[in-house]
């Protein structure tokens, strides 16, 4: 029975995979049902064709099995599931039945349930990460490296605790998430590469395997090979659950950045500061009541995504228990983990197409930075003061601060025309004083710092410097 995508329960499928082209063109070969059990007769191949090279299986059995787990179907599997109820079972009984007499008895020949469901999963995991994900996160890292570099002069105010702190620039603080997502990607590719295949057999202990060859355990690293996998150094009936705990991780790393992300240009985006905008269509609607809205609805939607995605992990941790040699209780919970691949991919676009049309209004920038008049050149005031050598300049500053905040006045105003601190101001360098009566200079080497960050992650990601300069 075909099931259209607005009859589905989960929203991945309705709104953020199932109607979305780009979505599905990306992740339908690694996050389907269909795609799961591509994986797992792959592996059921990977083993023939081992069987056959060690002489147990005939080449033209091999050759037969290969060509029948091409015609094996989700559906079919699904019947034969619910006579039986045992899905691996269920795909080797259909794969079984349509091959040979004289082919039938390699087909799992040797393995348990999870020499496949496990060594499957990791490859298809493995390569949704570096066939799908990770370029896209890459096309994404390009977008935020732009960006930094066409704002690393811009002025901004940098904020801590949500309060004006110091000038820095915002492609300094663009910059800040290019360096994140970039270790991201590295990290994501590393729990990629990391996840272990097995065919050792009901228990870990290479039981059947060790009745037909002398080096199961070389047996066990050809069959993976075939799947370009790591063989599990140890494992029981399944494999070692910290790989995929790890991998689980850094997926949801990555939507925490883009939450972050996601949350500072929202900030950004409020009235009272105005500073960057999401692109609004024209037929575009803010509010169902206030025709004048523009909400940041995309990075809403992306920190909204993070929140449904973050306690997932926890239950990958949990997943890490397993009684004895295996018991059934991560069964059902692993079968959610491709949606988080889903999740990262879907927020990956979404940021890709509002970031790369990020409106800044730098006029407002600049005025937002002035708001404190002048306020912001506190510490180096102090700075200055103390290696002038005035014995306690951080509190002489904070009551000048305070009176500026008092009177209304500008700080750089009151702070020249106190005549206790005329001895030590008279010794300031005119670039010294320059940078406290106009405070906006004050930005440190965040331009610079800006080019180092993109210039960095250009080499490291392989993506094309145009020559810039460090």
């Amino acid at each position: 029975m075909k099931i259209d995508v607005y009859d589905c329960v989960s929203p991945l499928d309705f709104r953020y995979y199932g109607t979305e082209p780009r979505m599905r063109e990306l992740l339908e070969p690694y996050v389907t049902e269909a795609a799961r059990l591509r994986s797992e007769l792959a592996v059921e191949v990977a083993l023939v064709r081992v069987l056959a090279r060690r002489g147990v299986c005939p080449q033209e059995a091999a050759e037969e099995i290969a060509a029948a787990a091409e015609q094996v179907t989700a559906e079919e599997v699904g019947e034969e599931e619910a006579r039986i109820h045992h899905n691996t079972r269920a795909m080797v009984n259909v794969l079984r039945a349509k091959v040979s007499e004289a082919a039938r008895p390699y087909v799992h020949f040797t393995m348990t349930s999870f020499d496949v469901v496990d060594t499957a999963r990791a490859w298809l995991f493995r390569q949704a990460t570096q066939e799908a994900v990770v370029p896209e996160l890459v096309k994404l890292e390009e977008v935020l490296i732009g960006l930094a570099l066409r704002e690393k002069d811009t002025l901004q105010i940098g904020r801590t605790h949500g309060q004006h702190a110091v000038p820095i620039t915002f492609g300094f603080a663009v910059a800040q998430y290019v360096n994140r997502l970039g270790l991201c990607i590295e990290g994501l590719q590393r729990a990629a590469e990391a996840l272990p295949g097995k065919i050792s057999g009901a228990v870990g202990a290479y039981n059947a395997s060790a009745l037909f060859f002398d080096d199961p355990v070389g047996f066990e690293a050809e069959v993976l090979a075939e799947m370009g996998l790591p063989a599990a150094l140890a494992s029981t009936q399944i494999v070692p659950p910290e790989p995929m705990a790890d991998f689980a991780h850094a997926l949801t790393t990555v939507l925490g950045v883009f939450a972050n992300l996601a949350d500072d240009m929202r900030q950004l985006q409020r009235t009272e500061i105005g500073e960057v905008g999401e692109e609004f269509a024209a037929e575009q609607v803010g509010s169902s009541t206030m025709p004048h809205k523009r909400n940041p609805w995309n990075f809403e939607s992306v920190k909204s995504m993070w929140k449904a995605f973050v306690p997932r992990i926890v239950t990958m941790y949990m997943d890490q228990i397993s009684e004895h040699q295996r018991d059934l209780s991560n069964s059902a919970s692993q079968r959610f983990l491709p949606e988080t691949l889903v999740a990262v991919a879907s927020t990956t676009l979404r940021l890709w197409q509002v970031m790369g049309r990020l409106v800044t209004d730098r006029e407002r920038m600049a005025q937002n930075l002035g708001l404190t008049r002048g306020l912001i050149a506190a510490e180096p005031a102090y700075l200055l003061l103390a290696a002038y050598g005035h014995p306690d300049a951080h509190e002489r500053l904070r009551k000048l601060t305070l009176e500026a905040q008092a009177t209304g006045r500008a700080l750089g105003e009151l702070l020249f025309g106190a005549e206790d601190l005329k001895p030590y101001l008279d010794r300031f360098t005119e670039r010294q004083k320059e940078v406290l009566l106009q405070p906006e200079l004050y930005t440190g080497i965040a331009a610079r710092k800006t080019e180092q960050v993109c210039a960095f992650w250009q080499r490291r990601l392989g993506l094309d410097t145009d020559d810039r300069e460090e």
